[in-house]
């Protein structure tokens, strides 16, 4: 009897002490990166094996607009931020944070041009991830913010501050400085543009 209480007391003693908050980040991290390369390899093999696989990732990917914003949105509503260090650093405070602001509104190509003050700071308008950076003929310096709701914003004639491929914009955060006093928005949804009216 008293070598099973020295034996209880031995085991609770060792008992792993509770992990701290960064541990269990950490912890759930490692995890997602393990399951994301273990569903990528299952994907990789399936794909030697279904030849139609490559078919219908050419169509969905290449041929249509695939919606990473909205598998973003999914992905942390389900399973929270893929870098679980939001929490860690809940304190820190957004520099920039602001509306859309301008004098007039006229109709311009597909969407619309806006007159702002000159070296306007644009505002994104949604949460969305960048999937284009470049020139666009008659617009200028164009990004493409392709936001959670699936509605791909241009921003155009912009000089872009920090913003690269691929980074997960925030709304209210800048993306740039206007080139003049014209900005020049377009809103697109599967392959098809929209009434700017119904979103500046």
């Amino acid at each position: 009897m008293d070598e099973y209480k020295s034996l209880n007391k031995y085991l609770n003693k060792n008992k792993e002490k509770p992990k701290s908050e960064f541990d269990k980040h950490l912890n759930a991290f490692i995890s997602k990166v393990l399951i994301s390369c273990i569903l990528f390899i299952a994907f990789l093999i399936a794909n030697k094996i279904n030849t139609s696989t490559k078919d219908i990732i050419y169509e969905n990917v290449y041929n249509k607009s695939f919606s990473f914003a909205i598998v973003n949105n999914w992905y942390k509503e389900k399973f929270g931020d893929v870098f679980p260090f939001e929490s860690i650093f809940s304190n820190t405070q957004p520099v920039f944070s602001e509306k859309l602001i301008y004098e007039s509104a006229n109709l311009y190509k597909e969407g619309v041009s806006l007159k702002v003050t000159p070296n306007y700071l644009v505002p994104i308008l949604e949460n969305g991830i960048v999937i284009y950076i470049g020139e666009k003929e008659e617009y200028g310096n164009t990004v493409i913010v392709q936001q959670e709701n699936g509605i791909d914003v241009w921003y155009s004639n912009v000089n872009i501050s920090n913003i690269e491929m691929y980074d997960y914009v925030s709304k209210g955060s800048f993306i740039g400085e206007v080139n003049g006093d014209n900005l020049y928005l377009v809103f697109q949804k599967d392959g098809k543009f929209l009434d700017y009216k119904k979103y500046v």
